[in-house]
């Protein structure tokens, strides 16, 4: 509890910078908010024009967009520090300053640097889910949106150790753009219906790189879909499981680590 303060106190220290120049915050919130609704509106354009995908209407692909765009939102907000890791930490030698602490040298990467405005795609992505079911004319009860928000920070987790795993391999590579980017442009092809992915692409994103756990399985879900919702049982667990493999890599990574010297 103590060190969950901590990191709290860090967040509001950061809201409050942020906040102390009101234009700025509020110009970052509009670009970041014009992005969001323009991927959506990108998304709308697409199922207009086709009318469905792989068998999925277009109120059902807006669930899946939802929810995605819910945990990139969470994701987005804290995971800045992990595309940077190498060039700020590594190579500039910032993480003997992370070493000094006495707290967890992950989660002071993590929360050094908060992504405020970002938050404002997880209210889009929220927006999206409600239109999606106004759309289906589902009776969502509360439970239903429980569901909703474990799998947004489930999903939100997922992406948050996919990339720690890949931050940590700078411990062992030394290099200023890192293995994330790549992987990073991935993150899309979970906000679709995964059947419209060839065989090897389907397996990539559930298994290896798994952000078809991020929204689509839990999409399954919520619509009933047969032959699928086994797996949304399974994205708590994916989590779960990339986060110990994560926390596995990061420690081997600090072991590995030496200092600049400079």
């Amino acid at each position: 509890m103590k060190t969950f303060k901590i990191y709290l106190a860090l967040f509001a220290q950061m809201l409050k910078v942020r906040l102390a120049y009101r234009g700025d915050f509020l110009a970052d919130l509009f670009a970041t908010s014009l992005g969001g609704v323009s991927s959506i509106i990108s998304a709308w354009l697409i199922l207009h024009r086709v009318g469905s995908l792989a068998g999925w209407a277009q109120p059902e692909i807006f669930l899946i967009v939802g929810l995605a765009s819910m945990s990139y939102g969470l994701f987005a907000t804290v995971s800045w520090n992990l595309f940077e890791f190498g060039d700020r930490y590594i190579i500039d030698g910032r993480f003997d300053r992370v070493l000094l602490r006495p707290l967890s040298t992950w989660a002071q990467v993590m929360f050094d640097v908060f992504r405020i405005p970002v938050l404002v795609e997880t209210a889009i992505g929220l927006g999206v889910v409600v239109y999606a079911v106004n759309r289906l004319h589902f009776d969502f009860t509360p439970v239903d949106w429980l569901f909703v928000a474990t799998t947004a920070v489930c999903g939100a987790l997922i992406y948050v150790f996919v990339f720690s795993i890949l931050a940590s391999v700078s411990f062992h590579f030394e290099d200023r753009i890192g293995v994330a980017p790549p992987v990073f442009n991935l993150i899309p092809s979970g906000r679709w219906p995964q059947q419209i992915f060839p065989a090897p692409i389907r397996f990539l994103l559930r298994w290896v790189i798994p952000f078809g756990f991020v929204a689509f399985y839990p999409a399954t879900f919520l619509l009933q879909r047969e032959g699928w919702r086994s797996l949304a049982a399974v994205s708590p667990l994916v989590a779960v499981g990339f986060g110990l493999l994560s926390a596995f890599c990061w420690k081997l990574g600090v072991r590995r680590y030496e200092s600049t010297g400079s």
